[in-house]
Parts: C-alpha cells; sequence; structure tokens
C-alpha cells in the first residue's frame, strides 16, 4: 500500500504541476435535473446552491485592486477581501463584521509579484491570468471541516452531477518539525461521505498547509481532484477545489499558535471547473473563451484555433490565441475596476499585459491596428453579466487599451529604426549595447518588452550586452528605492491573540464618538472638548499586555474611550498628550492613534509609572487636528469640484491627507487642461468664500445605498454611516427626490471636519502627475499656504513677462543673446520647482519653452552673423592651402565651432584649426579636417594633441572636434597644431 501510494502522490504532484490533455467526463444522471454546464449557469448553480440550501450570504466581488493591502499587487484569492476578520481587525460596526456563512465568485488575477502565471500563459491549455474563484467561507467557527467537506462533495455530485468515481481527495498528512500530527478528521469525514481510501491520498504542508503568508492565520487544507483519466490506465488528476481550515497562527518566530477561532476559506476555479462540465480538453475550449477565440479568427487573418502547445503549435499560432484571449480579459477586468496600463506596480504589470497581447497579435496572428479594442466588448458579452462594472465601463475599456496599442505600435516602428542605426555603427564582432536596449525597453523610453527587444536582436543574428543590461537594471532598482516615498513605521499593533484576549474577556469596542465633540466659538475660533478616560489595557513594545510601564517605556494604551482621531479614511492620526486625573503636571505624549478592529491604541511615551485602571484626561494637538479637518473637508469639495469640470461620472481613486497637504486620485480620461485646473480651483474657492455650512450625521448605511450623486470608496464602511454634507443639511441630501447630492457635496466619511467651509480660506493645485494611464494625482495645499503659492506665481508670471518683453526689444550682440538665453533657463528652472498653482506653470511653461526658442534662435543669428564676419577676414589672411591654424577672438565655443565650419565650407579641401583666448587663461579649440584628409588624419586626435598640450580636453568625431585647455604660450599651442597637422598630411 505504501508504495502505490507513494506511486499515486507522484502523480498528483506531476498532475497538479501540469495540466494533462482533457477528456470529457463520462456522465451518470444524480439528480432529476440537468447538471448546469454553461459559465453562466454553473456559476448561478454554485451561488444559488450556497444561499439556497445552506443558508449563505452572497456578497459581490471584491475589486482586483486590493482595499488597503500593500502586500499585494493585484487580489488574488477570494479570501483577500476577508483578510480584517481572519486577523480580528475587522470594524465591529462594518457590514464584513456580521458575516458568519458567505460565498461569491472573486475577480482573481494573477500576473506579477508573489503569485504569477504570466510566464505560462499561452504555453499550456490551463493557466490564465485572469480567473474566478468561486469561494465559501465560514467565519468564527459557524461550521468547520465536516459541513464544509459535505456541502463541497453534495454541490459536485450532486447539483454539477460529476460521477463520485472521477473523484479524488488529498489531505494533510502532518508535519513533524512543526509538531503537527496528520488531519485525520478530515480523513475521517471523507471516508463517512463515501470516498474510498484507494482514491485518497496524504501529502506534507508543501501541498496540504495553506498559509496567508510568512505570518498570520494558517491551517491544514483538504483537496478535491478531478481523474481526467476516467478509470483508464493511471489516474490524471487535477485539482478542482481546495477546503482551508484556518485553526492555526504563524508567529512572527515561527512558531504556530492556535488561532482564537477558527474559519473556513474554499475556492474553486471557475474555468477548471468549466472545462470538466463541458467535457473540454483545456479551459480555452469553454464557453468563456470560445467567444473570444472566434472574435480573435475573425479580426485576424489567421487559421482558426486548434488547441495545439509545444512544438505541435507551428508557427505559435494556437500561443498567440491564448495569450491574447488571456490579457484582454485580465485588462477589460482591472481597467474597469480602476488599475490602468502605467508605470510602476500593477499598472506596469498591466502595461506588460498589453504589449504582450499587442505582440502576440500583430506579429503572430497578423491583427490589424486596433484590433486589441475591438475584442473588448466580446469580454463584456461574457462576464458583464456577472460584473456589470464592465458594462458601465466598456467604452472607457476599449479606448483606454486602443490608445495604449496605438503608442505600443509607432514605439515599436522607432524602436526597429533605432536598432538598424546601432547596428549599422557596430563592428562584426560587438555586443548591442546595453544602455540602447535599456532606452528602447519599458523602463526606458519606448516601452518594448526587453524580450522583445532581444528577439529582434537574435534575428539579426546579434548578441545583447546581458552584463550591462543586468548593471542597468540594478542601478534603476536603487533608483526607485530612493524615489519611493518613505513607507511609515507602522507603529504599535494589536495582533491576532491579543484582539482575540480582548473579545474573550469582553471588553467593548473603544468609543471614539468624542472626536466629534468640537464647535465653534462667536469669534469663529474652535473649541476642542477634553476626554476623560479609563486605561483599560496596556502593551509593551513587542505587543505584551502588561498591568503597567515604567519611566521613558514606549507602550500601546487601550482606554474605554477617546477623542484622538486613529489614522483612516486617508486623514492622518491625530497626536497631543494626555494626563492623570489629579496629576495635571506630568504629560504623557501620544505619537499616533491607529485602530485594530474597532480598538484604538493610542502610541505613548511614558515620562511615569501609568497603570490599568488609571483615569486620564486626553488633549488633542489643537492646531494639528484643526489643519487635517481644513483638509478633509478641502478633499471633499475637491471631489465636487472635479465632477463639476470632468462629468458626473469622474471617480475619486484615493486620498491622503496630513496637516501640510492633501493628495487627491482621480480617473481621467487625459491630463487635465490648464483651464480645467483653473476651474476646480474656481469652485472649491466659491464654497470657501460663501463659508457653507457643513453638515454632519449618522444614518443607516441602507439609506444611502440608492442616493443619485452620493459619492463613496471601495472601502468597507460602518453600519450607521456617517454622512457628510456641505451646504445642505444631511436628511435633505438623502432624499432621492430632492437631487441635492448633484448639487453639491455629500459624501459617505467618517472622518473630521470643519464645521464652515471658510476656514479653509484659499486652495491651491500645487502639483498633478499621471500614476497611470487614466489616473492623476493631485498636490493641493490650503490656507495661508496657498496664498503664498498664488503670490509666488504672481511674481514668477511678472518676470516672465519682463523677460518677454527685453526678448522683444532684441538684443545687440552675442554676449547679451546668450545673457537672456540663460535667463530664459534660470526662469524654466524656478517654475518647474516653485511651489505655485499647477495650471499657472503649465501656462508659464508652455510660454517659456516658445520664449527660449526665440532667444536661441536669436543667438544662432547673431553667432552666425559674427562668424561669418570672422571668416572673412581669416579668409583674407591666409591664402589657399592645405591647412589654416590660427587664433581668432570668439565669445563661446560655439561661435568658435560655426567659424570653423564656414571656413571649410568655402574652402572644402582645408583643414581648420582654431584656438580663441578667453578671460583667467582658458582658451577654446575647435578643429575640422578636410574629407580629402582622412582616415589618416583625424579632428577628434587633432583635437586631444592640441587641447592635452594645454592640460584640457577635447570631444568630437572624425571630421569636426573641440576641446579647451589652459595656457600663458599660445604659440606654443599654434606650433603643436601646426606640427601634428602636417605630420598627417
Amino acid at each position: 500500500m505504501a508504495v502505490s501510494v507513494a506511486a499515486a502522490a507522484g502523480r498528483l504532484r506531476r498532475a497538479v504541476r501540469r495540466t494533462p490533455q482533457w477528456r470529457g467526463p463520462s456522465r451518470r444522471a444524480l439528480s432529476s435535473e440537468a447538471p448546469p454546464t454553461q459559465a453562466a449557469a454553473v456559476r448561478d448553480a454554485f451561488l444559488s446552491f450556497f444561499r439556497d440550501r445552506h443558508g449563505h450570504r452572497l456578497v459581490p466581488s471584491a475589486s482586483v485592486r486590493p482595499r488597503g493591502d500593500p502586500s499585494l499587487l493585484f487580489v488574488n484569492a477570494g479570501m483577500n477581501q476577508f483578510k480584517p476578520i481572519f486577523l480580528g481587525t475587522v470594524d465591529p460596526r462594518s457590514e464584513m463584521a456580521g458575516f458568519r456563512r458567505v460565498a461569491n465568485s472573486q475577480k482573481c488575477v494573477r500576473a506579477g509579484g508573489r503569485h504569477s502565471d504570466l510566464e505560462d500563459v499561452g504555453r499550456d491549455l490551463s493557466h490564465h491570468t485572469f480567473f474566478e474563484m468561486l469561494g465559501n467561507w465560514a467565519f468564527r467557527g459557524v461550521y468547520f471541516k465536516e459541513e464544509a467537506c459535505s456541502m463541497a462533495w453534495e454541490l459536485l455530485t450532486q447539483v454539477y452531477g460529476i460521477p463520485e468515481d472521477r473523484l479524488w481527495v488529498s489531505y494533510f498528512g502532518g508535519d513533524p518539525k512543526a509538531g503537527l500530527g496528520p488531519d485525520l478528521e478530515s480523513r475521517d469525514i471523507w471516508l463517512k461521505l463515501g470516498v474510498p481510501a484507494s482514491r485518497m491520498l496524504s501529502f506534507g504542508p508543501q501541498e496540504n498547509f495553506w498559509e496567508m503568508g510568512d505570518t498570520g492565520p494558517c491551517g491544514p487544507c483538504t483537496e478535491i481532484h478531478y481523474d481526467l483519466a476516467g478509470g483508464v490506465g493511471a489516474p490524471q488528476l487535477v485539482e478542482l477545489w481546495n477546503l482551508v481550515f484556518m485553526q492555526h497562527n504563524r508567529e512572527k518566530d515561527g512558531s504556530l499558535q492556535p488561532l482564537p477561532q477558527r474559519h473556513v476559506d474554499t475556492g474553486m476555479g471557475l474555468e477548471r471547473l468549466l472545462a470538466v462540465l463541458q467535457g473540454r480538453r483545456s479551459t480555452y475550449d469553454t464557453d468563456l473563451f470560445s467567444p473570444l477565440l472566434n472574435a480573435i479568427h475573425q479580426g485576424c487573418g489567421a487559421p482558426p484555433y486548434s488547441g495545439r502547445v509545444g512544438a505541435a503549435d507551428e508557427g505559435h499560432t494556437d500561443t498567440a490565441y491564448r495569450v491574447v484571449a488571456d490579457h484582454i480579459r485580465t485588462l477589460s477586468i482591472c481597467i474597469a475596476d480602476g488599475v490602468s496600463p502605467g508605470m510602476s506596480g500593477a499598472p506596469l504589470v498591466l502595461r506588460r499585459l498589453l504589449r504582450r497581447a499587442v505582440r502576440f497579435s500583430t506579429e503572430l496572428l497578423r491583427a490589424p491596428p486596433g484590433f486589441l479594442g475591438s475584442l473588448v466588448p466580446v469580454v463584456v458579452e461574457t462576464l458583464g453579466g456577472a460584473y456589470p462594472e464592465l458594462q458601465r465601463n466598456s467604452a472607457q475599456i476599449a479606448s483606454l487599451v486602443s490608445e495604449d496599442e496605438t503608442a505600443f505600435l509607432a514605439s515599436l516602428q522607432q524602436g526597429r529604426r533605432i536598432i538598424e542605426r546601432t547596428l549599422r555603427r557596430l563592428g562584426p564582432s560587438d555586443v548591442f549595447p546595453a544602455e540602447v536596449a535599456w532606452s528602447l525597453s519599458l523602463s526606458g523610453n519606448l516601452g518594448l518588452p526587453l524580450d522583445l527587444v532581444k528577439l529582434m536582436l537574435e534575428e539579426k543574428g546579434v548578441q545583447l550586452d546581458s552584463a550591462g543590461l543586468e548593471r542597468l537594471a540594478q542601478e534603476e532598482a536603487q533608483h526607485r528605492a530612493q524615489q519611493a516615498e518613505p513607507v511609515q513605521e507602522q507603529g504599535l499593533r494589536l495582533d491576532v491573540h491579543a484582539l482575540g484576549a480582548l473579545q474573550r474577556q469582553g471588553v467593548p469596542p473603544t468609543d471614539d464618538n468624542p472626536k466629534y465633540n468640537y464647535s465653534l466659538r462667536p469669534s469663529g475660533g474652535y473649541e476642542f472638548g477634553t476626554c476623560e478616560a479609563q486605561v483599560l489595557q496596556l502593551y509593551a513594545e513587542d505587543g505584551t499586555a502588561v498591568a503597567s510601564v515604567g519611566e521613558g517605556q514606549r507602550c500601546g494604551l487601550l482606554l474605554d474611550k477617546t477623542n484622538f482621531y486613529a489614522e483612516q479614511g486617508g486623514q492622518a492620526s491625530d497626536r497631543g498628550y494626555l494626563v492623570r486625573v489629579g496629576l495635571q503636571d506630568v504629560l504623557f505624549p501620544v505619537a499616533r492613534a491607529q485602530v485594530c478592529g474597532g480598538f484604538i491604541l493610542h502610541e505613548v511615551a511614558a515620562p511615569e509609572c501609568l497603570n490599568v485602571g488609571d483615569q486620564v484626561q486626553l488633549h488633542v494637538d489643537e492646531a494639528w487636528r484643526l489643519s487635517c479637518m481644513e483638509k478633509h473637508t478641502a478633499v471633499h469639495l475637491l471631489n465636487w469640484a472635479l465632477r463639476q469640470a470632468l462629468g458626473p461620472g469622474t471617480e475619486q481613486r484615493g486620498s491622503h491627507l496630513n496637516p501640510e497637504w492633501l493628495r487627491f486620485d482621480v480617473a481621467t480620461q487625459a491630463p487635465l487642461t490648464p483651464e480645467q485646473l483653473r476651474a476646480v480651483e474656481g469652485t472649491v474657492q466659491k464654497a470657501v468664500g460663501q463659508n457653507e455650512a457643513v453638515y454632519m450625521e449618522e444614518v443607516a448605511l441602507a439609506r444611502t445605498a440608492h442616493v443619485p450623486g452620493l459619492r463613496s470608496l471601495d472601502e468597507v464602511y460602518p453600519d450607521p454611516v456617517r454622512v457628510v454634507s456641505v451646504g445642505v443639511p444631511v436628511a435633505q441630501a438623502l432624499n432621492p427626490a430632492s437631487q441635492a447630492a448633484l448639487q453639491t457635496s455629500v459624501e459617505l466619511c467618517c472622518g473630521t471636519h470643519l464645521l464652515r467651509t471658510g476656514a479653509i480660506g484659499d486652495l491651491v493645485i500645487i502639483g498633478e502627475r499621471q500614476l497611470a494611464k487614466g489616473t492623476t494625482r493631485l498636490l493641493a495645499i490650503t490656507g495661508e499656504q496657498a496664498q503664498q503659492a498664488r503670490e509666488v506665481g504672481q511674481s514668477l508670471a511678472q518676470e516672465v513677462e519682463a523677460a518677454a518683453a527685453r526678448l522683444s526689444q532684441g538684443s545687440r550682440d552675442v554676449v547679451e543673446a546668450q545673457r537672456l538665453s540663460k535667463e530664459m533657463g534660470r526662469l524654466i528652472d524656478a517654475v518647474d520647482t516653485a511651489v505655485m498653482p499647477q495650471w499657472q506653470r503649465r501656462e508659464l511653461q508652455a510660454t517659456l519653452k516658445a520664449l527660449r526658442r526665440r532667444a536661441n534662435t536669436a543667438v544662432r543669428k547673431l553667432e552666425m552673423g559674427q562668424a561669418a564676419q570672422k571668416t572673412q577676414e581669416l579668409l583674407q589672411q591666409h591664402s589657399e592651402g592645405p591647412l589654416i591654424v590660427d587664433t581668432v577672438y570668439a565669445e563661446s565655443l560655439s561661435v568658435l565651432v560655426k567659424v570653423v565650419r564656414q571656413l571649410c565650407k568655402q574652402a572644402p579641401s582645408t583643414s581648420v584649426l582654431l584656438l580663441s583666448p578667453q578671460p583667467l587663461g582658458q582658451v577654446l579649440c575647435a578643429c575640422q579636417v578636410a574629407q580629402s584628409a582622412t582616415p589618416a588624419f583625424t579632428a577628434e586626435a587633432w583635437a586631444l594633441a592640441v587641447c592635452s598640450h594645454m592640460g584640457g580636453k577635447a570631444w568630437g568625431s572624425r571630421v569636426v572636434a573641440q576641446g579647451t585647455g589652459s595656457t600663458a604660450d599660445l604659440d606654443a599651442a599654434l606650433s603643436t597644431a601646426r606640427a601634428y597637422a602636417l605630420n598627417k598630411l
């Protein structure tokens, strides 16, 4: 038996790592109803089964943009959105906190990062970068192994009609190193359900122990596999469903501890299930992909798709079909969820996907330009019913895909020209320069995938400088690391065990309603109330709960209530101090406050002893809080103003604010124009000038569901939820008949806000950049800072106006023209770096660009005139001959080079070298060699010989060169120049 199990285990491992050729499953009826086979019916049957038969709540798929999880590029599993439940950090007032039995179909992307299938897509018949994960969850032990296994078996065999003898299961066989025994409970449940021991396999932690990450909740899993062989020969197993039983927590030291509460997390890929049910040899042969493959065939000139792989796929045509079909699905899903092709992180992955799809479609399938965008409606048709955001954003998706495709094809043509030009300059044994390849790449200027650049060079029989390329990649990585925004230290946190202990002890969540206890004085200033609270728990820096802390210790402080705002919703945490009641002269500084599962943890430096049970009084830093309130209300007004300027469909992609500035990310079809930026500022200024009232009220979350114009983000909101409305009472704003939310700023928000807009003073957008295609990041300041920015902008505008006037008067000589050109350069630098209105910056940049062009043209004209005059003087001094070596005064190296060029143009058989003495002993040098004298005589070598004699340097080409040096003996330098030339001539 041991031998047969080991052999089967080997077969299973191979099966899970590569999908064999699919064969149709034998059919036998296990239900009076025909089992569902079409994709939509299979998805609906899964959801209906868990909702109707087993009381599960159906929740929508989360966006593929991870919500508050920087460890992920994309949502890659159904459990991602439920991490707060597993970690115990879910807001107890949120809808999610009430989840017990849940099921859904989750959009997942595995392309880039730790879990990526990108390189395998197209090579086989089963890998995808986008897939749908059908899943059911049981939180906090509402059911566990027995119910999860029996539900899965019931669905597969009775609803989907899969023959029981085609199903195998695997379970966790234990891990002696971790002190874990085999999961015999799961084994016995399967035996009880009728699975024979001969179709059961046990594996170690690599196959059957699931972990969220290096730390965190984890547990054994049991997997259900389908036998493609159907009893004919050796089993060919493919995994269908993974059932994870989260019962442990991986600690920072690597040890395993029991979780306070157990959970069930299951996942089954719809595409693979569908292939089994439809009897297809590959997931690409199902009705999720066949419409796309047909559309690709009709839109290209390629032969029909035939499902070949490896050597059988001549010309890689079928590989290209699979790549294009997979990638356009992923692109459509991601763009619909607000992730667009860009230059870093997830947007960069999408950019690579899009360019990979363009490359395969144009080079292997001979697709016409604009082809990829034409496939978007097919994706919408197949997936839009399940994910309506595809239908809402179909036009934008197609537009973005087509724009990027056009740009990439233009880059491809330019890249080919650059490669050809570079190859003409290389010797027969030279490697292709890494710098040129890098400039062509996604990290450089043209955005061509490096593997494409390598392929283009291989076709030419040229080798790339791989070592140089690796060096450039390392330098780029270092540069990105230096340019990245500093990661804020996380500080003290409550882990899953601490949160579990608090819940077991019955400690209620922190009452933080006192953070809203502030009012306007008659004078217009704000009055912030203090808050008296009791110390419920203290935590040492390592997270251990302690009864007291001593002098000089940094600790975490949990109170029954607080008036501190804990960082969330993009607003920075409050800071301030607390005192013990009765001991007012000892201040305990509070550096920050963080929310963990409804508990507010204050990070405190203790100057004296502090004990659990102490009564304390909290004081927020009023200036800090007020600045945050100004910025947060300004964010709402900015959001509203952007909708006014860009249209009601404009969506916020995120924001962050602190007392100094605010940052706002917005979905845009194109970069904002200066006129739009100015209009946005004007709309905000109008609301600020009217000093409108800001209304805030908590209402049931359900009341906000269908209010036209109400702004919300892809976040988990508490219930009841706080509504912030500018100028209109909340009750009126939430009345759908009033349409008030379309006329002013109305948002779901738990932040702290001004009570009237006038305290903002002013708002200036001082920065704007494209984060990715379709997403613009704005940086803004308010109040006194905004006024100063306007003053700086006005001052620079006056300087630019004065410079333009001087330029219009004209320059008398080269020196004055060059001085004016340098002044334009200085102003350009000043405008580029100044803190000033962005709309004004953009306008001044355009003006200065034109002025500098005019200034440079004036310099060139004066230099040409001066050069012509000096050329005539030198021609009169030197009779015709093969050589002119002389000195001449020139105000710049540019003028000197022009003189040399004009001399050689008028005397083409003459080689010329001129020296121009400058103040402080510096000497300029320029030379040109007659074509008839090369290659034995080169300008670069000539200039180098002379400038080296003067202790300087030279540069140039075989025909023209220039350089600089220093000498008091010009005659000796001239003699060196003549001697070198005569020797070569």
